[in-house]
């Protein structure tokens, strides 16, 4: 603003000449001479205010309303057209083998013999050196004898285990068949103590018998198992059909001198036959000659079974009749438990001690024989030798091994910024170079489902498998990588120069204090007042509710989202907040997309504001995804000799 310069008011002298005669003396000015000056010189100082505020007012106006857009140099524009955008992920990782390994041998041993050195390569399996191993053999050996002692302990203790669990059952005597009861023992009686070996009664199965017979060796050949023969019982004058069970070419001499074989009948019972009643069998040859045996027999009970107490304690419960028919694993007494369970219990610890042993001893024989294998260590993959620091004849210090990868397959260490994660799955080609310039095609194999954050940043961890035939992709090599994250194909795009973030006109924060009018208390819609002079100015318009300012935006996007605007009326600027939009400026005359644009956007005239939504950008170009139209004109930046606000 141009220094203005305040009127001085000076009273002018009067000439005099040489023979003026002496001046009189002033006389002194009235009240009202005092009051008109005093008014003089406050008009002065108000003309003077009112001046500088017209002066300053036009400044601005020029500046902001009526300011020369040439002066900023010639406007550029480019057209919205239809295109194809990426977004790339770069940045650098790390190699390492896929598949590596370390064999690392106990230190104070000697090295024997050393088959592998640095930069070989090895197959799985194959030697790589010998130790000294006669410690090694020595524990093993005694690590055997541990586990072989153990188990040793543990079957002794299985056994007795087993012998008690077998008490436990016969505490439990049962019928072993079918049949009847005779011989019980009409002692045993609920409560009394039973000792092993007390007779507890006879089961016989009487429903067939049995009957052995001698026949002379003269008929040899001639009797066969499953043949049919009448059994007679001269006690009762009867016969019944009977067959052979068994032919048991024994030799019986007899008392005449005779030779005999013997042969075994059986017999099913009618109910009226029982055990040593004579009886005879007549057989016949194939040609129907009978065959007699040497002598009569004695019938037999088809089983016979003698019971007997095998574990001590009292009776419970007594189910015992003589002749009383029984069936297979009937219950016939039960006898109370002395000391059965506690030696079952006390068994059972000291067989878990002893299996706790055994899985000791065998786990330090596993170690013991790791150990020995270490002395003669083969290789656990196959691959190169990245490092080996034994040396033959020596003995291993501490710390030293061989290193082996296979690095025909690396992986590459990257990490994906949180704000691109979600545009990469796996299976993604990445394109990778070393720092000696070779190229590499990777493919993303994992994606950390849990990031990391250092200095204020997340990303997720990922890895990158690639090929690696030749061995050029070193193991700890930095490699730079690249990929296609996402990519929109057929979209709208502008020069990244065109898309703005700028602040929105203030607009009145819902439950600010406005007059009826829409201002402000304290502001007068029609100018300023001068308190102190009296003097009323006119103002600087300020927008009033409901003008431009206040136009209903509707929504509003902003970058990377929206937000709703109330679709009624905005306050003035008076008492507002300020929130920001993404805007493009077209080319041509303002339509239903234009929106209010401030002065201190500094757009170019004939041109309008539209707020966008931005999708993908690179370094050149950005995503339009609504607001603009294909063709439309947009402002690009000013073609100046020198750097402005758009570069």
């Amino acid at each position: 603003m141009s220094e203005q310069q305040t009127p001085v008011v000076e009273q002018a002298a009067a000439p005099q000449s040489p023979s003026t005669p002496p001046k009189k003396e002033k006389t002194p000015a009235t009240h009202e001479q005092k009051q008109k000056k005093r008014k003089l010189i406050r008009r002065i100082i108000a003309l003077v205010v009112a001046l500088a505020i017209i002066i300053t007012s036009a400044v601005l106006l020029k500046k902001f309303v009526f300011n020369d857009k040439e002066e900023l140099g010639e406007v550029m524009t480019m057209p919205v057209t239809l295109g194809s955008i990426q977004s790339m992920v770069e940045g650098t990782g790390n190699a390492r083998a896929k598949n590596s390994a370390t064999v690392t041998p106990d230190a104070g041993y000697k090295v024997l013999e050393l088959f592998v050195k640095e930069g070989d390569t090895v197959e799985e399996g194959q030697l790589l050196y010998n130790l000294d191993d006669s410690a090694a053999q020595e524990a093993v050996s005694t690590a055997q004898n541990n586990v072989r002692k153990a188990q040793e302990t543990v079957d002794d203790y299985n056994t007795e285990l087993s012998k008690l669990y077998d008490n436990v059952a016969d505490l439990t005597i049962k019928a072993p068949h079918d049949g009847k009861l005779i011989d019980i023992n009409a002692d045993i009686k609920n409560g009394k103590d039973m000792s092993v070996g007390d007779a507890v009664a006879t089961v016989v199965n009487d429903t067939k018998l049995r009957l052995h017979l001698y026949y002379s060796w003269a008929y040899e050949g001639q009797i066969s198992v499953g043949q049919t023969a009448q059994i007679t019982l001269p006690a009762s004058m009867t016969s019944v059909t009977g067959t052979v069970e068994q032919v048991n070419y024994v030799k019986r001499v007899v008392s005449e001198g005779g030779v005999t074989f013997e042969v075994v009948f059986v017999l099913n019972n009618p109910g009226t036959l029982t055990e040593g009643m004579t009886a005879s069998a007549a057989l016949t040859t194939s040609d129907g000659t009978p065959i007699y045996p040497y002598e009569s027999g004695k019938l037999e009970y088809f089983e016979t079974t003698k019971l007997t107490v095998k574990v001590a304690g009292p009776v419970q419960s007594v189910n015992l009749m003589n002749y009383a028919d029984v069936t297979n694993g009937q219950v016939l007494v039960q006898l109370g438990d002395k000391d059965a369970s506690a030696s079952i219990a006390s068994k059972q610890n000291s067989l878990r001690e002893a299996q706790k042993s055994v899985d000791d001893a065998v786990k330090a024989l596993e170690e013991a024989q790791k150990k020995l294998e270490n002395y003669h260590a083969t290789a656990p993959i196959s691959g190169r030798v990245l490092s080996c620091n034994l040396v033959s004849g020596e003995d291993v210090a501490s710390g030293q091994a061989i290193q082996i990868a296979d690095t025909s397959t690396m992986i590459v260490d990257i990490n994906i910024d949180e704000r691109n994660v979600g545009y990469v799955s796996n299976g993604m080609m990445v394109n990778l170079q070393d720092q000696m310039g070779n190229f590499y095609m990777g493919i993303i194999e994992q994606i950390a489902l849990t990031a990391k954050a250092e200095n204020g940043v997340a990303s997720f961890p990922a890895t990158v498998v690639v090929d690696n035939p030749e061995g050029m992709l070193m193991t700890g090599t930095y490699i730079q990588y690249s990929f296609v994250a996402s990519q929109s194909d057929n979209c709208l795009v502008v020069p990244i120069q065109a898309v703005m973030n700028v602040t929105l006109p203030q607009t009145a924060m819902p439950g600010s204090e406005m007059g009826e009018d829409g201002m402000e208390p304290g502001i007068d819609d029609g100018g300023m007042v001068d308190g102190d002079m009296g003097v009323a100015e006119p103002a600087v318009d300020a927008p009033a509710a409901g003008g431009p300012r206040a136009q209903s935006l509707g929504m509003v996007v902003m970058s990377g989202g929206s937000f709703a605007v109330d679709g009624g009326s905005m306050g003035g600027s008076f008492g507002g907040k300020s929130d920001t939009a993404t805007v493009c400026f077209v080319q041509g005359e303002p339509d239903e997309r234009a929106i209010e644009a401030d002065p201190s956007w500094n757009m170019p005239e004939g041109f309008f504001a539209v707020v966008v939504t931005t999708g993908l950008s690179d370094e050149t170009n950005v995503e339009i995804t609504s607001g603009l139209n294909e063709g439309d004109m947009v402002f690009t930046g000013y073609m100046t000799n020198s750097a402005n606000t758009y570069g």
